[in-house]
């Protein structure tokens, strides 16, 4: 069985659609977390839900969930993504999954009501609330919030660079609800690569099998406030230029190991206070570091940390590191990896197992439920850009195995009872301790 043609032509009109919300010059988007652009897109995605009569909820931390009961009080196979962006994002990442789903869920919940049937489990898809984190940090935030691994009220109150708090924001675009959420039995996500490997072997899907380790470092420099023109070179004490060897540490520190072994960047880099003529007094920055090895990270950590205690001590700097957002290697049930390959193979669709460098709601609800999620191929293996690019073709292989596997799951084909324990390792899950300011 697969989906009809109208439902990946629906499926296509729909995302072509929601992309021009927040829409940019270069073909991208940017629709940070809580802003009128994210208003816009759950808006769209409200009234889709409520044109088909499914039922809406809203969850305090600002997650939607489209409900599809067949069975009343029995749990939800939970199914989506993200519609949130970084800023000037491609238009791929996480609206891909949401949408799929929901023609996903539309095709399985026909077959159900065409069929008379009634599955173990119910469907629901779910917009989770600030996957990305650009705009609040820390990322996969709402998702995390109901897997239990942040707590709402402190979610709640993280404030973004301007200070506005997450509830505030949540309130001021209408989309902080006081609904339940559904109780999951199970989640299954679909998203595009973001990197090369399948773009490369020419396969269609890949199944993800676990996470690498992540772990961010929260970097405070404090330095002196002075005028660039009057105050003699011996006499300044300028945070930035600290920061900036800073930046140099968390790039170098990667060669220290095996090519692609280890993964670094500084994304945020906020200078205070960011006149052409004063001497910047601090600079905030967050370095990510990332890999499959947690012994890899934990040691690039500790050089980094005694560099820098010699820089603020050479510089006579105030220099303050958090670690901030550890995310530890989680490994997804081979149940799901199985069911997935049986429905490439149902297909005729190509498949390989595959690991994740990226963060996504999977990783956190696959702490609490059994979970499955799919990769399809990114050009060139970009994201988190504008040039990020899916084709249709491969976008609507991706819907087709994703309505198999939801379809799968209601019936209780990834249900262990109770007997796994998920994510593999369980040492301390997501911890978020630093700040954005």
């Amino acid at each position: 069985m697969t989906i009809s043609d109208s439902t990946s032509d629906a499926f296509l009109k729909d995302f072509h659609y929601v992309a021009t919300i927040g829409a940019t010059a270069n073909n991208g988007v940017d629709r940070q977390a809580a802003t009128d652009e994210d208003r816009q897109s759950r808006t769209w995605f409200a009234d889709w839900v409520n044109n088909r009569g499914y039922q809406l909820r809203i969850d305090g931390i600002g997650n939607m969930f489209a409900l599809i009961e067949w069975n009343p009080g029995a749990p939800f196979i939970l199914v989506g993504s993200h519609l949130d962006s970084q800023p000037l994002a491609g238009r791929f990442d996480g609206a891909y999954g949401v949408i799929a789903a929901l023609h996903a869920a539309e095709e399985v919940d026909q077959r159900i009501r065409n069929s008379g049937s009634k599955p173990p489990f119910n469907l629901a898809v779910v917009n989770w609330f600030n996957e990305e984190g650009a705009r609040f940090a820390p990322s996969i935030m709402g998702s995390s919030v109901s897997a239990g691994l942040m707590d709402e009220q402190q979610m709640l109150a993280v404030t973004d660079l301007q200070g506005t708090a997450v509830g505030d924001a949540l309130d001021s675009i209408g989309f902080r609800g006081t609904d339940e959420r559904p109780t999951a039995a199970g989640y299954a996500e679909i998203h595009i690569e973001q990197g090369r490997i399948l773009e490369r072997e020419k396969t269609q899907l890949g199944a993800v099998d676990g996470s690498w380790y992540t772990q961010k470092l929260d970097i405070e420099v404090i330095g002196e406030q002075s005028h660039t023109g009057a105050t003699a070179m011996a006499d300044r004490h300028d945070a930035l230029i600290a920061a900036s060897k800073i930046v140099l540490m968390v790039e170098n520190v990667t060669g220290d190991f095996e090519a692609e072994q280890l993964v670094s960047s500084v994304g945020q880099f906020v200078v205070e206070p960011n006149s052409p003529i004063v001497v910047p007094r601090r600079v905030h920055l967050v370095a990510d570091l990332r890999s499959n090895e947690k012994e890899v990270v934990e040691t690039a950590r500790g050089k980094l940390k005694d560099e820098i205690e010699e820089l603020a001590q050479a510089s006579g700097l105030k220099i303050a590191v958090k670690d901030f957002d550890i995310r530890p290697n989680r490994y997804f049930p081979e149940s799901g990896l199985e069911l997935q390959e049986k429905v490439a193979a149902d297909l005729g669709l190509s498949i390989r197992r595959i690991q994740t460098m990226a963060g996504h709601d999977s990783i956190a609800m696959n702490t609490v439920v059994p979970t499955v999620m799919m990769f399809i191929p990114s050009a060139d293996g970009v994201s988190h850009c504008e040039r990020e690019f899916t084709s249709d073709d491969d976008m609507v292989a991706g819907l087709r195995a994703l309505t198999e596997v939801a379809f799968a799951m209601i019936h209780g084909e990834l249900d262990d009872g109770g007997s796994q324990e998920y994510g593999g390792p369980h040492d301390g899950g997501l911890r978020t301790e630093g700040s954005q300011a």
